[in-house]
């Protein structure tokens, strides 16, 4: 199957058609943060992502959210010195707590993710400028390293929380995902190395066509096919 991909001008066209103008679409796309403002944050601040995307996966995200403060609280504002300092007792200790979603497999995630997370900050200085330095033209690369290094990132959790940190990337949703099937932009399985290789070729070549960030293409492509019609003017 050859890959058939549009233009992303054309793309771009039918996001604005379907949401109502180009003001409309640039109020529903948002931006990554700058790598600058990257290195700055906090470890603990992604420590905290990478747990909360681990815990909504598969599950409510309304409720994790709801018991977040609980999370908070038990692990220390997920301070990741203090959190490698938890024992295997005392893990299972505070995944018995009601203030948190009591899944104690995903409890020990914590404390493995904390753990590599502080081994690439003994070499950077940082997991937030590690996380800033990883060029986006090979995001998928960076997903790979935390479903290979990281506890339960695998999937759509890497990039969902590589999101919410701020890292520029694409998401591969149900509409991306059937945009890049109908075009050809790949035949086989999407987490397959090979598909996820011409996924990021194509999202690469869509960025030098627009000049927007991976996360701008990767809504836009979202607001331009599938269900993403709401409130769209005629």
């Amino acid at each position: 199957m050859s890959n058939r991909a549009e233009p992303f001008a054309a793309i771009y066209q039918r996001a604005c058609d379907r949401k109502g103008g180009a003001a409309a679409v640039a109020a529903l796309t948002s931006l990554p943060l700058s790598s600058v403002e990257l290195a700055r944050l906090p470890d603990s601040l992604i420590l905290a992502e990478l747990s909360k995307k681990v815990f909504q996966s598969g599950f409510v995200w309304r409720v994790v959210r709801q018991k977040w403060p609980g999370f908070c609280e038990l692990f220390f504002d997920f301070d990741i010195e203090k959190v490698l300092l938890l024992s295997d007792e005392m893990l299972e200790q505070k995944a018995a707590d009601p203030r948190i979603i009591r899944n104690l497999n995903k409890v020990f995630t914590i404390r493995a993710n904390a753990l590599m997370m502080y081994d690439v900050l003994q070499d950077y200085g940082s997991f937030a400028r590690f996380i800033a330095d990883w060029p986006s033209d090979n995001i998928i690369g960076l997903w790979a390293y935390l479903k290979k290094h990281g506890a339960r990132l695998g999937g759509n959790t890497g990039p969902y929380a590589l999101r919410a940190i701020g890292k520029d990337t694409f998401l591969l949703t149900q509409d991306i995902e059937a945009y890049l099937r109908a075009y050809g932009v790949f035949d086989g399985g999407i987490n397959s190395q090979r598909s996820l290789q011409q996924i990021q070729q194509q999202f690469n070549l869509w960025q030098e066509q627009s000049g927007l960030s991976l996360q701008q293409i990767s809504q836009i492509v979202a607001f331009s096919v599938g269900d993403n019609s709401v409130g769209m003017q005629q």
